[in-house]
């Protein structure tokens, strides 16, 4: 099967996605003759929409995110076109950024990276720990991998629960109350839709023990920030290590900014630089695949919201 590729108008800031398609057996062309369409521009995401009811000949695209929520009302007023996104591209350095959260947390390094005199001994380890995390896609996939020698007891809570390994156990969302009381360290590594907004909220909050720390990598939208500062201030948790937050970007002067025991990254488990090269491995295989007339990875279900 031929495949002609459109790659996004700045592919010329990109060439190692031009250099994927090739190398996947596709032909870079230009929209109006492309049969589907690389796009790898997260901030913008609403010329997609545009460039494909301009290019009648795209049959499928290929997404840079792992989450679809930028581009939902886009794919959803789009049916004849496949979609595809990045769920499984970024596991790798987010579960990496995951646990380096994991052990700033616990380690104390909120406090001490704050520190303007010597501070009195504070942490706990992540060995041993009883850790739970929500979400049992790649992200978690790859974070019970790089668990394993920390020897934790893992609990995952998922929708469709299954043998996952490096997990003591796989429960569904109906469990979730019943794990929080005796979890060290909770890691939300899950998509964001309907279903997931808000899952962490007071009750969550006042479930979990009075040091455990939560570490999100996924998206902000899952915690309810009112409840979350609310429960820091108060020291009703050990603490928070974000990498996404709600808002987002995080307003100057927002009163997570200023906690001691909360840690903030800005939305860097997976940069640029990290994550351009993983996403032309992904566009090289699809490509491949779609060469090769076989199904292709990744497919955007808008009735699952990823």
């Amino acid at each position: 099967m031929s495949v002609l590729v459109a790659v996004e108008p700045d592919c010329w800031r990109r060439p190692v996605l031009a250099e994927a398609v090739v190398r996947g057996g596709g032909t870079v062309c230009t929209p109006d003759e492309a049969s589907a369409l690389v796009w790898a521009e997260p901030t913008q995401a609403h010329l997609i929409g545009e460039l494909v009811d301009a290019s009648p000949g795209i049959e499928w695209v290929q997404l840079p995110y792992a989450g679809i929520e930028p581009v939902v009302d886009i794919v959803t007023a789009r049916p004849a076109v496949e979609w595809y996104c990045g769920k499984g591209v970024y596991a790798e350095p987010v579960a990496e950024h995951a646990l380096m959260l994991a052990l700033a947390g616990m380690r104390g390094m909120a406090t001490y990276a704050r520190a303007s005199d010597w501070a009195a001994p504070e942490g706990r380890n992540l060995l041993g720990a009883s850790v739970t995390v929500l979400g049992g896609g790649g992200i978690t996939e790859s974070l019970l991998r790089l668990l394993e020698p920390f020897g934790c007891d893992v609990t995952v809570v998922r929708n469709r629960p299954t043998t996952m390994s490096g997990a003591a156990r796989v429960v569904g969302p109906d469990e979730l109350s019943q794990v929080l009381p005796c979890t060290d360290v909770l890691f939300l590594a899950l998509a964001l839709t309907p279903d997931t907004a808000g899952i962490i909220g007071s009750a969550e909050l006042a479930a979990l023990p009075d040091h455990a720390w939560i570490v999100n990598v996924a998206r902000g939208g899952h915690i309810v920030t009112e409840d979350l500062v609310e429960a820091l201030q108060a020291g009703q948790i050990g603490g928070a290590a974000l990498d996404v937050t709600d808002p987002e970007p995080l307003p100057d002067g927002h009163p997570l900014w200023s906690l001691p025991n909360c840690l903030i990254t800005p939305h860097i488990g997976n940069t640029p630089e990290m994550g351009l090269v993983l996403l032309a491995e992904r566009v090289t295989a699809n490509v491949a695949l779609r060469v090769a007339g076989a199904p292709l990875i990744g497919p955007v279900y808008l009735d699952l919201g990823y």
